[in-house]
């Protein structure tokens, strides 16, 4: 079956390392459900903005690469016969009603890497 990433786009990331659960309970719920809907393949949630570190050719610096309103604050996969059910699925997500948005695109290639 195809698969979709689906990139979250918010101001920041509700994922601090130390984030109360109540902080995190919708995106946690919106994933179980994605998860008993047997769509999603995996899923990531990333720290805040502040503790990104970019790598150019200019060196390394304590910020994130790109500077905006929206910045990428997890992503997932989901499984879905095609784009126009990916993206039906992907609009269910919380942040969308909350000003933020979600990409979805179609997989390329790839998959989970097995270390030896």
């Amino acid at each position: 079956m195809p698969q979709y990433a689906v990139l979250i786009y918010a101001p920041d990331s509700v994922h601090a390392v130390d984030a109360p659960t109540e902080d995190t309970a919708e995106c946690d719920d919106h994933a179980d459900d994605l998860r008993a809907q047997g769509v999603m393949t995996f899923a990531f949630a990333l720290t805040p903005r502040e503790l990104a570190t970019s790598i150019t050719s200019e060196g390394v610096a304590q910020r994130p690469l790109v500077d905006g309103d929206q910045v990428v604050t997890g992503f997932y996969v989901l499984e879905a016969p095609d784009l126009d059910t990916a993206l039906a699925i992907a609009s269910t997500n919380n942040v969308v009603r909350q000003g933020g948005g979600v990409e979805v695109r179609p997989v390329h290639s790839g998959g989970m890497v097995n270390h030896p």
